[in-house]
């Protein structure tokens, strides 16, 4: 996929979207439901929540460039909401459908941002930071939850995710 972000920022930020976007669906790849919700007595997060998560922030990513577009599992991701002990999370089919439906949306918002777009200061409670700093954390993170997925697999006994 052939890459000319408006912004010269953007340009690496975009090649690493595009890569997660095919290892998100190799890492969750061949994981039944039931074992993306084993947490093997610890209380780390579970697949179906890291998987859930990540489809979440892209959503949200879209939504600051002005999209209104919910998640199917909204609720139990909104406001950033940890993982759940006594939920039921989605399966990691539901979850892919979403992650393919947000991709191509978000992508040409991250494609064509404008510098002012990217400068533009968003407010928290307690914080604000730049909308180019929420990209980048985004993808950032996007890569640190991907290789927990990876090691959830391992941990699982399943193949290590395939990155072509």
């Amino acid at each position: 996929m052939e890459t000319k972000p408006v912004s010269n920022r953007m340009y690496a930020l975009l090649i690493l979207f595009d890569m997660h976007t095919n290892y998100y669906c190799n890492a969750i790849d061949g994981i039944s439901d039931d074992d993306a919700q084993q947490r093997l007595n610890t209380k780390a997060n579970h697949i179906a929540w890291l998987a859930g998560s990540l489809v979440q922030e892209r959503y949200e990513l879209a939504n600051i460039f002005g999209l209104t577009l919910k998640a199917e599992a909204d609720d139990l991701f909104k406001d950033h909401k940890g993982i759940q002990d006594t939920a039921k999370y989605p399966s990691l089919a539901a979850y892919e459908k979403d992650w393919k439906k947000i991709t191509p949306i978000l992508r040409e918002k991250l494609v064509n941002a404008t510098e002012e777009q990217l400068d533009k200061v968003l407010e928290y409670p307690g914080m604000s930071f730049p909308v180019f700093e929420m990209v980048s954390f985004d993808i950032y993170r996007e890569a640190n939850c991907i290789g927990q997925i990876a090691l959830w697999r391992r941990l699982l006994g399943y193949d290590a995710i395939k990155y072509m």
